[in-house]
Formats: structure tokens, sequence, C-alpha cells
């Protein structure tokens, strides 16, 4: 069967950025009106406190210092606590395709290629802004490709798991040539008047061309060298605002809202990907050791550092692990892809990667790559 190779990559950055200061000075000033205007029952013990935050409380818990927002109005008023934007109607264009299309250009250009050089489309991410029709339909339309497009979701392995059905579409001869296209509109998601959780999310999008040999006059970018994939149940990472919620009374003011266990998560989930890359690796007669980069999932550098840690015996090297999520925060699938995409032009020929995420699910999705 052919080999697959990595070809093109994207990165959409949208233009409005909020640093943690401006994020905790809004989410401070909700806190204390709050607390004010609930004062006696706090004191009764009826209504809990909404605790403050601070930058160096969140930096040190997650890494993050920066995100990226598509709609920064809203978000930092403490009455509101909330981003501000229009619904989509029948005719107007969601975010995810507007951040997709970024992404995908940018992929293509990277590859040399044009639209209609595509015949497979898949958007994976986390949040699906819309139903149906598909927002990958949508895109393919719009960008001129032909062939087929879906959508799919396994939250944050998203983009991995994208990638790997591309590269089984390859494989199979189902098509020529694939673009996993990874729009990350995530911010509306975040509860910004939970403290464990308003600084968490930013918006992105990302895109990746796939090729097989057959379809390259020589081989170019990064030949993928192997997939794996995995999952087991746990609700400990969840979401459960869903399309039914009409039809009841009385629900949760925070059901649409990201939630999680963390430490539950940090204990649970960690094992299984040091657990997973090792024998993605021993599968592949190699060490940690002969990885070049690891390109991880940036929800919590507290995460990568003790995957990558407990992998090579050592703390990594900066390059060695790169962390994007200072500036981008957690991306939800997007995470190492935009790692990816950043951080890669160092590589010599010959030199092995891994591209990896993780999360709810759980889920695990990597490939295995090297330059060519």
């Amino acid at each position: 069967m052919t080999d697959i190779y990595i070809t093109g990559t994207g990165l959409f950055t949208p233009a409005q950025g909020v640093s943690n200061e401006e994020l905790v000075e809004a989410y401070n000033q909700y806190a204390n009106t709050f607390n004010e205007e609930h004062a006696a029952e706090i004191e009764q013990g009826t209504v809990a406190a909404v605790p403050l935050s601070s930058a160096e409380f969140i930096e040190k818990a997650s890494g993050i210092k920066h995100r990226y927002t598509m709609h920064k109005d809203g978000m930092l008023d403490p009455a509101r606590m909330r981003p501000r934007f229009e619904a989509t109607n029948e005719g107007d264009e969601p975010e995810a395709v507007t951040m997709g299309l970024a992404a995908a250009k940018q992929a293509l250009d990277n590859a040399g290629l044009e639209p209609q050089d595509i015949d497979l489309i898949v958007v994976a991410c986390t949040n699906h802004q819309r139903a149906y029709p598909s927002i990958a339909v949508e895109i393919q339309h719009k960008l001129g490709c032909t062939g087929y497009a879906y959508d799919m979701g396994i939250a944050c392995s998203s983009a991995t798991f994208g990638l790997i059905n591309a590269f089984i579409a390859l494989k199979a001869g189902t098509a020529k040539r694939a673009l996993m296209i990874n729009p990350e509109f995530v911010t509306p998601q975040v509860d910004l008047t939970s403290r464990d959780s308003h600084f968490i999310f930013g918006d992105v999008a990302t895109a990746v061309v796939l090729e097989p040999a057959t379809a390259l006059s020589e081989p170019k970018g990064f030949k993928v060298l192997n997939t794996k994939q995995f999952t087991r149940f746990s609700d400990n990472i969840r979401c459960d605002g869903n399309y039914t919620d009409h039809c009841q009374d009385d629900l949760p003011a925070a059901r649409p809202y990201f939630k999680q266990e963390g430490r539950k998560v940090f204990k649970e989930l960690l094992p299984l990907v040091t657990e997973f890359i090792e024998g993605q690796l021993r599968d592949n007669e190699l060490a940690a050791t002969d990885l070049k980069r690891m390109w991880l999932h940036q929800a919590n550098i507290n995460m990568n550092l003790f995957a990558a840690k407990k992998l090579l015996g050592r703390l990594p090297e900066p390059e060695e692990a790169p962390i994007v999520l200072d500036e981008y925060a957690n991306t939800a699938s997007s995470g190492s892809v935009i790692a990816f995409h950043l951080h890669n032009q160092d590589l010599a020929s010959g030199d092995k990667g891994l591209i990896c995420s993780f999360g709810a699910g759980y889920s695990i999705g990597s490939l295995l790559v090297e330059k060519v």
C-alpha cells in the first residue's frame, strides 16, 4: 500500500486576544458583586461565595497566559460574562466555516495545491456549531473542492482522529488527496463565572493536507509512519447540553458549559497516555529518545511535562515538547496541530516526531511521523 505524507499545514488565529489580567479583572468584579448581593445567604451558609481568581493562579495551574477569541465583546463585561455575537441563520456563515476556510487556504498554499486537487475534506472538532447541513460540506462548496466531505468529532482527540480517518481513506484509495480541517470555536462553551474553568479555552483553527506517494512527483513534508487510536469511557470531562434541552424544564444554568473533574483526569488519563505512547513506540521498535519532537495535546502544561518526563526519564528540553498553550490556551483538539505547524521547520531529513492528542472519552489519537 502507498505511503502517506503530510504536505501542508495551516493555522488561523483570531484577531482578538484576551490576557489573563483582563479575564481576571472582569471575573473578580463579577465575584465581588455576586458576593455583595448574596452576603446574607453566604453568611448563613445557604449560598457559596464565589472565590477570587488571579493571573498568577491561572498560570501556575495551567501554563496559560493568553487566549484568542472570535468575539471578545461581552466576555469582559461583569454583568454578562459571555461573548456577544449574532446567531447564524439560513444564509449566514457560521464562525466554524469562516475559521476553517482561512486555515484550509493556508494549508493548501503551504502544500502547493489548488482546492480542486482535494477530493476529501474531514472537519474534525470538539464543538459542532451546527448539526446540519455539514460544516465540512459548506467548506467544500466554498473552497470549490470535489469528492466528499463530512464532520466528525471525539472531543479533544478530534484533530488526530480526523487525520487518521483521512490517512485511512488515502490508504484505501477512496480519496486521492485529503484535507483535515479543525475549527475550534470553543470560547462560547466556557463558564466565565467559574474560577476553575473561566480561563481555559481559546478559539483557533488548523488544517492539514495529506497526500499519497502516488500523487507526488517526489516525497515531501512528513511521512506518516504509524497511527494509533484508543478510547475508554469516562465522564470526568463532559458537556451535557444538547438539542433536546428545549424539551426540558428547569435545567441547570451551567448545563451547556464544559466541566471536568481535573484531579481525576490527571490521575486516570495521563497513565493511559504514557502507556499508549510507549506501546506505539515499542511496536515501531523505537524509544522516546528516538523522537526529535513530541507535539503533544495542549490542555495543561503540567500534564505535558508529566507525560514527557515519564517517557524520556527526565524533563524535556523546550524544543523536544514545544508548548503553545501559553499564547493560545487550551484550544480543545487543535493544540497538538498548532504545535506541529509552528515547530517543525527546523527538523532534518530522517527526524522523527509524534503528534498526539488526548481528552474526553477518554480518547487518545497519535501519528508517528518522519521528516522527508
